[in-house]
C-alpha cells in the first residue's frame, strides 16, 4: 500500500510513495507526532533529477529491514528542497557546520523541536570502504537518544544557535563603488583555467554569474583578457559533453574539468542562467556561434520542459532505464547503423565516439576535440558543406534517440526558475534573431504564474503541478519574478507588466524587508515558524534572493522613480558588501546588482508618433548594444499637447514621472537620454539618436 507521500504533488516525494518507511511530508501532523511520543525526526531532503538520491532510496529506503528501524524509533519526513527551499537551506546550513561539506540526499536528525544534532549525506546501506551503513547509523543515533539524550540535546542546542548566527551577515561598513567590479575580475582571473576554461577544478560548473561580472568588468576598464576568458569557457562548454550537441541545452555541471562528461540532470535554472550569458557574450563579441548556441538552449526548453498551459518545468533526470548518461551516450556501432558507415565513421572521428569509448562501458558522450574550422581544414572539406552535413546527421541522430526510454522529468513548476527563464527569453528575444518566438514563450509563462500562482490577496505561490498551487513564496520568487516583468516591459513595453512588478514590489518590502539590518529574509513575515528566518546573500546555484532583488528594484526604481525601491536596493547591496569584499566567487549576482546601482546608470527614453519606423531602430539599436546599466523605455503616439490618440495601448501611472514633458513635436521621434530622471536635450530622428547612443560607449 502507498505511504503518506501518494497525496503529494511533487514528484520526488510520489518517487517514495511505495517506500516501507512510514513517511510524513513536512506537516505540523508529524512534528506533533514526534513531540507527542519524544521521538526524534529523521528528516531526508534531496530532489528528483539527484542520482544519489535515487541510489539511497533504492538501497535504503527500500530495504524492509532498514525501514523497520525507521518506523520504530523516528518519524520519519521527507522533503523535495525545491518545494521547500527554506527547510533545505536552514539544514544544509547544519550539515555543512556538523561535516564541513553538503549535498544531497541530505540526512539529518532533529529533536521534536526541530533543531539538528546530527546529520550527513549519502550513506550505504552498510559500511563498506570506510563509510559506516546507514543502518548502523540509525541504531546509534536511536540508541543515543535513549541513553545520552542530555548530550543530544546539547548538541541540538549548539549546532541551531550556530545556525541562527550564521544567517546575521551584517554591513561591512565599507562603500558602495564600482571597483568592486574590476576587483572582483582580478579575483576571478586568479581562480580561471587557462586551458579548459572556468574557474576552479573538477567538478566544474558554470558560474554563468560571474562570467556575467567579467563582461561588467570590460565595460569599467578591465581589460580585453576579461572577454577573452568569458569567450573561452563559453566556447569550450558548447563544445563539450556538458552541452547536449542533438538536443540543445546544458547538464548540470562536468565531473571533469573539460567540460567532457555531464553530470547529465538538466536543470531549468542551468539553462536560463547559461542562456542569458551567451546571448551577452554575442551582444560583446559579435560571435554567431554563442548566439546559436544561446538559441539551440531556449528551443530545447520550449521543447522539452514546457507545460501545456505555457510555463516551464523544472528538471530532467540524469538517469533512464536505471543507468546515469544512458539516454546520451553512444557506441559507433549505433552511429554507423544510423548514419551509415562512411557518414557514421566522420561523424564518430568528429565527435569522438570510439570504440573504447570515454565515458562508461565503452559508450562515449559526444564532444568536439576540436571546432568544425579545424576539423574542415585538416581533412580538406570545404567548411560550409561540412557544417550543413553534420547539422544533418545530428537530425537523423536526435531522431533515433527519441526512440530511448527518455529521463524521468520534474514537471512542477516553480516561480522563481521560471523567472529567471522568462527574464532570458525577454531579453534574447531582443537580441537574436527569430527572437519573436522567445517572447511569446516568455509573456505565455508570465501570464500562467500572474494568473494561476497567486492567492486571492495577490500573494505568490511558489510550486504548481497538476492545477494545484501550493506553498507561500519565498524571497526569489517575488525578486525573479520582478526581474523578469522589467524585462518583458522593455521588450515590448505593454505597461501592464511594470503595473504587476509594482505590485509584487510592494508585497516584498511590506512582508520580506529586514527593517534593521537592510535586505531581505528568504521568507515572509507571516511564514510557518522555523528555527531561524534565513537571509540568502550567497549565490548557489541560482543567484541569491537578495541580490535579484537589488536588481530587479534598482531598475524599477529607475524606471518609476520610487526613491523607496531604490533605497531598498541600496541598504540590501551595503548589507552584502562583506559578501562581495570576500567571497566572490558567489557574489556574482550581488556584483552585477551593484554595476547597475552605482552606475552611471541611462535611462533611455523613445517618444514618437504611432507607427513610427524611426522608433524601432532607434529601440533595436539600443538592444544591440550591450548596455547593462541602462533601463528602456518607449511610448508611441504621444502629440505635443502630451495626450494619447485614441486606440494606444494602456499606459501605467507609474511610468508618467519617466515619460512627464518628453514630447517631441508632432511627426518627430526623439530619444532622450537621462539619469536620475535629469536628461540632456533630446536628439531627434533616427540618425541623431543612434550618434547619442554611440556616445554612450
Amino acid at each position: 500500500m502507498p505511504n503518506r507521500l501518494a497525496r503529494e504533488t511533487s514528484p520526488y516525494l510520489l518517487q517514495h510513495q511505495h517506500n516501507p518507511v512510514d513517511w510524513f511530508a513536512w506537516s505540523q501532523e508529524a512534528i506533533e507526532l514526534a513531540r507527542a511520543n519524544q521521538k526524534p525526526i529523521f528528516l531526508s531532503v534531496g530532489y528528483s533529477a539527484c542520482h544519489w538520491c535515487h541510489v539511497m532510496e533504492h538501497e535504503s529506503f527500500e530495504d524492509v529491514q532498514i525501514a523497520a528501524i525507521m518506523n520504530a524509533e523516528f518519524v520519519c519526513i521527507k522533503v523535495d528542497r525545491e518545494e521547500r527551499p527554506d527547510i533545505d537551506h536552514i539544514y544544509m546550513q547544519a550539515v555543512q557546520i556538523m561535516t564541513g561539506r553538503g549535498g544531497w540526499p541530505m540526512s539529518v536528525f532533529l529533536t521534536p523541536d526541530l533543531e539538528p544534532f546530527y546529520g550527513g549525506t549519502y550513506w550505504p546501506p552498510r559500511s563498506r570502504m570506510g563509510m559506516p551503513g546507514f543502518e548502523q547509523v540509525l541504531l546509534a543515533v536511536a540508541e543515543a537518544w535513549k541513553s545520552r539524550r542530555p548530550q543530544a540535546l546539547a548538541q541540538a542546542t549548539e549546532l541551531t544557535t550556530a545556525v541562527r548566527d550564521s544567517e546575521q551577515v551584517a554591513n561591512s561598513g565599507g562603500r558602495l563603488r564600482g571597483g568592486l567590479i574590476t576587483e572582483a575580475a582580478t579575483t576571478l582571473e586568479r581562480a580561471f583555467d587557462r586551458v579548459w576554461g572556468g574557474f576552479g577544478r573538477a567538478p566544474k560548473f558554470p558560474h554563468s554569474m560571474d562570467l556575467q561580472v567579467l563582461l561588467r568588468a570590460h565595460l569599467r576598464g578591465a581589460g580585453q583578457d576579461c572577454v577573452d576568458m568569458v569567450a573561452r569557457t563559453l566556447d569550450l562548454m558548447a563544445r563539450g559533453g556538458i552541452y547536449d550537441h542533438l538536443g540543445g541545452g546544458f547538464a548540470r555541471y562536468s565531473v571533469d574539468e573539460r567540460w567532457l562528461i555531464p553530470h547529465f540532470e538538466k536543470m531549468l535554472y542551468d539553462n536560463a542562467l547559461l542562456g542569458a550569458a551567451y546571448v551577452e557574450t554575442y551582444q560583446v563579441t559579435g560571435n554567431v556561434e554563442f548566439a546559436r548556441i544561446a538559441a539551440e538552449t531556449f528551443d530545447y526548453v520550449l521543447r522539452d520542459l514546457t507545460d501545456p498551459q505555457g510555463a516551464f518545468h523544472s528538471t530532467e533526470d540524469a538517469d533512464s532505464e536505471g543507468v546515469e548518461g544512458k539516454f546520451y551516450a553512444w557506441t559507433p556501432a549505433q552511429i554507423r547503423e544510423i548514419l551509415g558507415a562512411a557518414r557514421g565513421d566522420r561523424f564518430c572521428q568528429i565527435y569522438d565516439v570510439s570504440e573504447a569509448g570515454n565515458f562508461e562501458h565503452g559508450t562515449s558522450v559526444l564532444h568536439l576535440p576540436s571546432t568544425l574550422a579545424e576539423c574542415a581544414a585538416s581533412s580538406r572539406r570545404d567548411l560550409a558543406q561540412l557544417v550543413a552535413e553534420l547539422a544533418e546527421d545530428r537530425a537523423r541522430l536526435f531522431a533515433a534517440r527519441g526512440q530511448r526510454v527518455r529521463p524521468a522529468k520534474d514537471d512542477k513548476i516553480l516561480a522563481s526558475w521560471n523567472g529567471l527563464m522568462i527574464d532570458t527569453l525577454a531579453r534574447a528575444s531582443t537580441v537574436l534573431d527569430d527572437g519573436q518566438r522567445f517572447l511569446t514563450a516568455a509573456r505565455r509563462a508570465a501570464r500562467f504564474i500572474l494568473a494561476e500562482m497567486r492567492r486571492a490577496d495577490g500573494r505568490l505561490l511558489h510550486s504548481w503541478r497538476l492545477g494545484r498551487a501550493r506553498f507561500d513564496a519565498y524571497l526569489d520568487d517575488y525578486a525573479a519574478l520582478i526581474q523578469s516583468l522589467v524585462t518583458l516591459y522593455e521588450a515590448d513595453f505593454d505597461e501592464h507588466w511594470i503595473d504587476e512588478a509594482v505590485a509584487l514590489s510592494d508585497l516584498l518590502l511590506a512582508r520580506f524587508a529586514d527593517p534593521q539590518l537592510g535586505g531581505f529574509f528568504f521568507t515572509a513575515d507571516d511564514h510557518e515558524r522555523l528555527i531561524t528566518r534565513p537571509v540568502d546573500l550567497f549565490d548557489s546555484s541560482v543567484p541569491s534572493g537578495n541580490a535579484l532583488a537589488a536588481t530587479a528594484l534598482t531598475r524599477l526604481g529607475k524606471l518609476t522613480g520610487r526613491a523607496d525601491y531604490l533605497d531598498a536596493a541600496r541598504r540590501t547591496l551595503e548589507r552584502g558588501l562583506g559578501v562581495m569584499e570576500r567571497a566572490t566567487t558567489a557574489a556574482g549576482q550581488l556584483l552585477i546588482a551593484l554595476d547597475l546601482h552605482v552606475g552611471p546608470t541611462a535611462e533611455l527614453v523613445v517618444v514618437g508618433p504611432a507607427e513610427s519606423s524611426a522608433a524601432r531602430d532607434i529601440v533595436a539599436a539600443m538592444r544591440r548594444r550591450f548596455g547593462p546599466r541602462q533601463v528602456v523605455a518607449c511610448r508611441l503616439g504621444v502629440s505635443t499637447a502630451g495626450a494619447a490618440a485614441s486606440g494606444l495601448p494602456y499606459r501605467s501611472r507609474h511610468l508618467d514621472p519617466l515619460f512627464a514633458g518628453k514630447t517631441p513635436p508632432d511627426g518627430e521621434t526623439a530619444l532622450f537620454v537621462c539619469q536620475d530622471f535629469t536628461c540632456q536635450a533630446p536628439t531627434l530622428g533616427t540618425s541623431a539618436s543612434l550618434e547619442a547612443l554611440q556616445r554612450l560607449g
